[in-house]
């Protein structure tokens, strides 16, 4: 049986491990970014950011929504006065943000210790799964700084993705425990260049020859905005949560399945359904 080309959809930067990844274990896979990631545009938001980069050992947990957050973060970041003492705890909704985390705070001489994550057998890799490994250190007067993402066109992080939904369900979890919680923007998504070339590459690429990954719900947003009358016809698509899913269900796409975020266990989903 031929296997389908996979169509990775994640920003630029992520999308390369995951295009080696699948191409190592024998499958075609091709790069066609439906987010782009910059720094944010606003000056409040690139203030808020500044204040944080410069003091972020002081708030008793950090939350990372993603890799990207992590790596825009940390970009600019003062390093902590003494970085072995350094008692903040970092949180990562799974195991993508956890590694780059480990990666983040090597450099600045943080242990890696410092971070909490799902476990690896949890059902899914996001914040309600995230929860329970931190709950404890929730109290009244607990600080905790949420590091995300945020929108072009409103500057605001709640965007209505699944990792947007937990994000705000963590949030309120963390304040009806007392703690203090904030926000900063490290990074603003936009929709990518909506060019011919753009086009052209979405239309090579539906049908049956094809298997669209999906690991954001904005993704799908924004092909519909490139492709107002897009139809999937008779596209496959994968999804690494069950909201990105249904988001991919109502975009046409069929069938779809899902996994959770991890190349194994996406790689273990294909195979299952195309070899």
């Amino acid at each position: 049986m031929r296997r389908p080309t996979v169509v990775v959809t994640r920003p630029r930067d992520d999308a390369r491990p995951w295009v080696d990844a699948l191409q190592s274990h024998g499958w075609p896979a091709v790069s066609l970014p439906l987010i782009d990631i910059g720094p944010p545009s606003s000056a409040d938001a690139q203030a808020g950011l500044a204040t944080a980069r410069g003091r972020w050992w002081t708030f008793d947990a950090l939350m990372f929504v993603s890799a990207a957050a992590v790596r825009h973060f940390f970009a600019g970041a003062h390093a902590p006065p003494q970085p072995g003492e350094v008692r903040t705890r970092f949180w990562a909704p799974g195991p993508g943000t956890a590694r780059e985390l480990g990666r983040a705070l090597g450099l600045l001489g943080v242990p890696a210790d410092r971070i909490d994550a799902p476990p690896a057998d949890a059902a899914q890799f996001d914040s309600e799964h995230l929860w329970p490994q931190v709950r404890d250190q929730m109290a009244p007067g607990r600080c905790l700084l949420v590091v995300r993402g945020g929108d072009a066109d409103t500057n605001e992080g709640n965007d209505g993705t699944p990792a947007g939904q937990g994000r705000e369900w963590l949030m309120a979890r963390c304040r009806e425990r007392g703690a203090l919680v904030t926000a900063c923007m490290a990074y603003e998504r936009r929709p990518p260049d909506a060019g011919a070339a753009l086009r052209e590459q979405v239309m090579g690429h539906l049908g049956p020859g094809a298997v669209w990954l999906f690991t954001s719900s904005q993704a799908l947003a924004n092909l519909r905005q490139l492709l107002p009358a897009f139809d999937a016809g008779a596209t496959a698509a994968l999804a690494t949560h069950p909201r990105i899913a249904s988001a991919a269900q109502a975009a046409g796409f069929a069938p779809v399945i899902t996994s959770r975020p991890a190349p194994a266990d996406v790689l273990a989903a294909l195979e299952s359904g195309w070899s």
